[in-house]
């Protein structure tokens, strides 16, 4: 099992909807739907992001920045290649 990796969220709580919405300047753009209230969003975030991986949510961390938009998100199991696939302008 890889060791996984981490990179920069910056997130847009009240978005609309839960979606990536791509890199910009190597940090990952994402939206969801749910407010950014008793750490809502954050959770929310965590899902999506599980979700687009195909990785459990015990697998995906919120390790920096749990009270502002910049979020470091730490992805265990999962191999930077496949990150850098997906998402091929992502700083890891």
């Amino acid at each position: 099992m890889s060791e996984g990796a981490r990179f920069a969220v910056r997130l847009t709580p009240r978005g609309g909807a839960d979606r990536v919405d791509g890199v910009v300047d190597g940090v990952l753009h994402a939206r969801v739907a749910a407010p950014p209230v008793e750490d809502a969003a954050n959770r929310a975030l965590l899902r999506l992001l599980a979700d687009e991986l195909g990785v459990p949510r015990r697998d995906v961390r919120l390790v920096a920045g749990a009270g502002g938009r910049t979020k470091v998100i730490a992805v265990d199991g999962v191999d930077p290649g496949a990150l850098l696939e997906r998402w091929p302008d992502l700083r890891l």
